[in-house]
C-alpha cells in the first residue's frame, strides 16, 4: 500500500497532471480511502468515507442489476454505461471548474437512473435524461450534499414528461421482443386484473429495467438495514403507509384501489423504497422525521397512482417529499428541543 499511497503522491504534485488532481484524487479515495487521520484520540476504528459508504449500496443493487442484465438482455448495460459515461463528464467538469474532489454521489446516481427506466429506452435519451438529472437535480444547486431532490428522479421525471410515448408505450416482458404499452399497474387501471404476486415477485412481468425482480431488491434491502447504510425507518414506514392506506382504499372502493399486495409488488416502489426514497441527502435527518416522510410517500403513491393521469406515483411522491425534508426535520426539532421560558 505506502508504493500505491507514494504513485498517488507522485501523480498529484506533478505539475502536467494539476488540472486533472481532483480526478487523482478520487481515485486516491476509492483504493485507500480517506488519507485524513487523528492526531490523539478518539479515533475512528476504520477509514470509511462516503466513497465507501456508496460502495455498498452499489453493491446492495448488484442483484437486481444482474436480473435486469439478464431479464432484458445486454441493451441494459449499455444504457448503464451511458448513464455513467454522460453523467460521469458532467461531474468530472463541474469538479475541475470549481477545482475540487469528483463527489462521490453520481456512483449511485450513475446505476440507479438506467434502472428506472424501461429497458427499451433509446440511449440518446438515456443521455439527456441522466444529464438533466445530474446538471439541474444537483449541480445547479452546488453538488452533492446540497442538492433538494434525488437527480435520478429529477431526470426520469423530465423525460417522461419531455418523451410521453417513449417512457410508457415502449415496455418490454422478460426474455422477450415483443413490445407491449401495459403493465401491470396499466393493465388493472383498465381491466381490474392483478398479474399473479409470484410473477411480480420473481420478475417476470413488464416493467422498468430495475424494479421487475423483487426477491433481488429485498436481499439489497435487508443488507443496507444489516450495515445500516440505509434507514429502516423511511424504507418500513413507506410500505406500511401504502400498505395500511391501500387496505382502507380498498375496502372502501374496490372499483377504484388496487389491492394492498398487488400496490406493494407492482410498479417500482419497492426499488423506490429502498434505494431512492432512502437517499441521506434528500431525506429527512431526525429519526421521527424518517418515519413521517415514509409514511406521506407511501399516502402519495397511493393517491397518485389511484387518481392521477400517471399509472405510477412512486417518484413524484418522493420528489414532492424531497421539497419538504427540510420543513420535517426544522418541525420535529423545535417540538422536541422547545425554548426554555424565561
Amino acid at each position: 500500500m505506502k508504493i500505491v499511497k507514494s504513485l498517488f503522491d507522485g501523480m498529484k504534485h506533478a505539475r502536467v497532471l494539476r488540472p486533472v488532481k481532483p480526478v487523482i484524487e478520487t481515485l486516491e479515495g476509492i483504493v485507500l480511502g480517506s488519507p485524513q487521520t487523528t492526531a490523539g484520540a478518539p479515533h475512528f476504528v476504520d477509514h470509511i468515507e462516503i466513497k465507501r459508504y456508496m460502495s455498498v449500496v452499489i453493491l446492495a443493487m448488484i442483484p437486481t442489476t444482474v436480473a435486469a442484465i439478464v431479464f432484458f438482455g445486454w441493451y441494459v448495460l449499455a444504457m448503464i454505461l451511458t448513464s455513467y459515461v454522460v453523467g460521469g463528464i458532467i461531474e468530472v467538469l463541474f469538479a475541475l471548474i470549481r477545482k475540487k474532489e469528483i463527489e462521490e454521489g453520481f456512483l449511485v446516481t450513475g446505476l440507479i437512473f438506467p434502472l428506472v427506466l424501461p429497458p427499451t429506452t433509446p440511449l440518446w435519451v438515456v443521455a439527456v435524461g441522466v444529464a438533466f438529472g445530474v446538471f439541474f437535480g444537483k449541480e445547479v444547486f452546488g453538488g452533492t450534499g446540497r442538492n433538494i431532490f434525488n437527480p435520478a428522479l429529477v431526470g426520469r421525471i423530465f423525460i417522461t414528461i419531455a418523451f410521453p410515448e417513449i417512457m410508457s408505450a415502449t415496455w418490454r416482458a422478460p426474455f422477450s421482443d415483443a413490445i407491449t404499452a401495459a403493465t401491470p399497474l396499466a393493465v388493472y387501471r383498465s381491466t381490474q386484473s392483478a398479474a399473479p404476486y409470484l410473477d411480480l415477485l420473481f420478475g417476470q412481468v413488464a416493467g422498468s429495467a430495475g424494479e421487475v425482480f423483487r426477491i433481488g431488491i429485498i436481499a439489497g434491502a435487508l443488507l443496507l438495514m444489516i450495515t445500516r447504510v440505509s434507514s429502516w425507518r423511511i424504507t418500513l414506514s413507506y410500505l406500511t403507509s401504502v400498505a395500511v392506506f391501500a387496505l382502507i382504499g380498498y375496502g372502501l372502493g374496490p372499483q377504484t384501489f388496487a389491492p394492498p399486495l398487488f400496490q406493494l409488488l407492482s410498479g417500482g416502489l419497492l426499488f423506490g423504497a429502498v434505494f431512492m426514497a432512502t437517499d441521506p441527502v434528500t431525506s429527512p435527518a431526525t429519526k421521527f422525521g424518517k418515519l413521517v416522510f415514509g409514511f406521506s410517500c407511501g399516502i402519495l403513491t397511493v393517491l397518485i397512482r389511484t387518481f392521477s393521469g400517471f399509472t405510477e406515483g412512486v417518484m413524484f411522491s418522493i420528489v414532492i417529499m424531497n421539497a419538504f425534508a427540510p420543513l420535517i426535520d426544522n418541525i420535529v426539532v423545535n417540538l422536541k428541543y422547545r425554548p426554555a421560558k424565561r
